[in-house]
């Protein structure tokens, strides 16, 4: 059976377009099934979207992108963003370039089974991780974050912190030596280290 952080989806590909709102802005995108919160923004996306600490001219590499909604937010809320999108579900990069066609934006996009295929180093990685796909995929992305972030670059991550997160808070203090939390809501948090 595929899930959404499967690299192939048995579903068909039938796309569809609904809006979401974020930061007081309205944008559409395209979507369909096979892809992480389908139908919506999720909460948590949306928490990180409206808490996320950038600042201009960032790289930003939007890992677990999905349909690339938190990384369009992003650069809609911070046009000199340099945002690299980055996906193993075939389906969400392919929605992601169609939802960066729609928005008229130019972004790099990756097929990388978490960083396999990351190229460079980045000032920002924000993620809501797939915490269905299991702990050991989570602490992946938390320690590989390191080794791709530029010197004060951070990692941005959203969970449930009841369902997952506070393991997740805690391993990013173990691998950075610091950890804040950016924002409490709803039971999710934003959790950041610096490099």
């Amino acid at each position: 059976m595929s899930h959404y952080y499967s690299r192939e989806q048995e579903t068909e590909f039938r796309p569809f377009i609904f809006k979401a709102k974020a930061s007081g802005l309205e944008l559409e995108f395209n979507s369909a099934a096979g892809v992480f919160s389908k139908d919506e923004l999720d909460f948590a996306s949306k928490l990180l979207i409206e808490n996320a600490e950038i600042k201009k001219g960032d790289s930003v590499l939007d890992l677990g992108c999905g349909i690339g909604i938190i990384g369009i937010f992003l650069k809609k809320l911070h046009p000199t963003l340099k945002i690299t999108f980055s996906d193993v579900n075939q389906r969400a990069l392919d929605l992601t370039s169609m939802n960066l066609k729609l928005h008229k934006m130019e972004a790099g996009i990756a097929d990388s089974n978490i960083y396999e295929k990351i190229k460079g180093n980045f000032d920002v990685i924000v993620t809501n991780p797939p915490i269905a796909a299991g702990r050991e995929t989570c602490f992946k992305i938390i320690e590989g974050a390191k080794e791709h972030l530029n010197k004060d670059g951070s990692l941005q991550l959203v969970a449930r912190h009841n369902k997952g997160g506070r393991v997740l808070g805690e391993h990013m203090k173990e691998v950075f030596g610091n950890m804040t939390e950016l924002v409490k809501s709803g039971g999710f948090r934003v959790y950041s280290s610096k490099n």
